[in-house]
């Protein structure tokens, strides 16, 4: 009955937003990754503004945040059901990326997560990597199970999108989060973020990873 539940939200989210390619991760093989666009440039967060999705645009809801900004407050559901504020993670004290995607059952979030986690060139050894989104605690689960990934934290905003509206995130219509990366510095501060103007595009990890590296060796 959990299952079936799980696969309706699922393909129920898909269906939504439309995205192609949903399905689960993993199969006890390795990932295949596709030649997937990576977005140039970010748009802003909070009210006023919008992302696209194929060209049609989604208006973001909340309070916007910015680089420089302190991580602000706000609890998140963990795959054990118990809830954690984001700024108390495992992680704290030390450099994190946190890795905003839409849904796990899409295939551009499937990928920007696999290379979250494969693709970091080390640094799961150092920092925290943190992947958010509106999928249940059990999806977020399964998901992590299937797709053989045990170094990313995975945090559920399902009970009400209090992240995703504390940070201008939240995308009201169709009731998903924004794609986006952010590096959080050891005192709590934003130090990089890109929102992909394009939903249906991936974030530039690899300049995360990059500011992420530039923010352990200056301390």
């Amino acid at each position: 009955m959990r299952s079936a539940f799980r696969t309706i939200i699922g393909a129920t989210i898909c269906l939504t937003i439309g995205l192609t390619g949903c399905g689960s991760a993993g199969s006890g093989t390795s990932f295949l990754y596709k030649n997937l666009t990576v977005a140039d440039g970010s748009t802003m967060a909070g009210e006023g503004h919008t992302v696209l999705f194929k060209g049609s645009p989604l208006v973001l809801s909340g309070t916007g945040i910015k680089i420089g900004d302190p991580l602000r407050e706000v609890k998140l559901t963990q795959t054990d059901l118990s809830q954690i504020n984001i700024t108390d993670t495992k992680g704290k004290g030390k450099v994190r990326i946190i890795s905003v995607v839409p849904s796990l059952d899409t295939k551009v979030c499937e990928q920007q997560t696999h290379f979250l986690s494969e693709k970091n060139k080390g640094l799961d050894k150092l920092i925290e990597l943190i992947t958010v989104s509106i999928d249940t605690p059990f999806a977020q689960k399964r998901f992590a199970e299937e797709a053989h990934i045990a170094n990313v934290t995975f945090l559920s905003d399902y009970r009400g999108a209090e992240f995703g509206k504390t940070y201008g995130l939240f995308l009201k219509d169709p009731h998903i989060l924004a794609r986006t990366v952010m590096v959080i510095d050891a005192h709590n501060h934003v130090r990089y973020l890109q929102i992909t103007p394009e939903l249906a595009q991936l974030p530039d990890l690899n300049e995360a990873f990059a500011v992420a590296k530039s923010l352990i060796t200056a301390n």
